[in-house]
């Protein structure tokens, strides 16, 4: 902490041309309301978590150019995961919601949900430009 608040003061020195202890006080504090206001009901957290691994990203990001819904035998070769894996990862990425699936007999189809094409597309063309 004392590193921090050495940092804070002369960052807060820089801008305003001196800083007290109370200045320093001041700024954790709002520092501390931001960290409130950004998490307080952060429902974006579980989507980006999900996509933190490789084998969902890869899995949602499949689903989401794809045509039709796969089913998970269709998805398996696509991972290099197994079957259970592949379901696992499926089961994540609705819990997300960044799929949909549906169940077809004694089969079970996943497709990719409008939340999870407008992310990929937003990526896609912000990481273009």
């Amino acid at each position: 902490m004392a590193e921090i608040a050495t940092r804070l003061r002369r960052l807060i020195a820089d801008e305003v041309g001196s800083c007290r202890d109370d200045d320093i006080e001041q700024r954790l504090d709002e520092l501390d309301a931001l960290v409130d206001e950004a998490f307080a009901d952060d429902i974006a957290s579980p989507v980006f978590t999900v996509l933190g691994n490789e084998t969902r990203y890869r899995l949602a990001r499949l689903l989401s150019v794809a045509d039709d819904d796969l089913c998970v035998c269709e998805l398996e070769p696509l991972v290099d995961v197994s079957e259970s894996a592949v379901s696992h990862a499926l089961s994540d990425l609705a819990d997300a919601g960044l799929v949909d699936r549906r169940k077809d007999g004694n089969w079970r189809y996943y497709s990719s949900t409008s939340l999870a094409d407008e992310l990929f597309a937003t990526a896609d063309r912000e990481g273009r430009e």
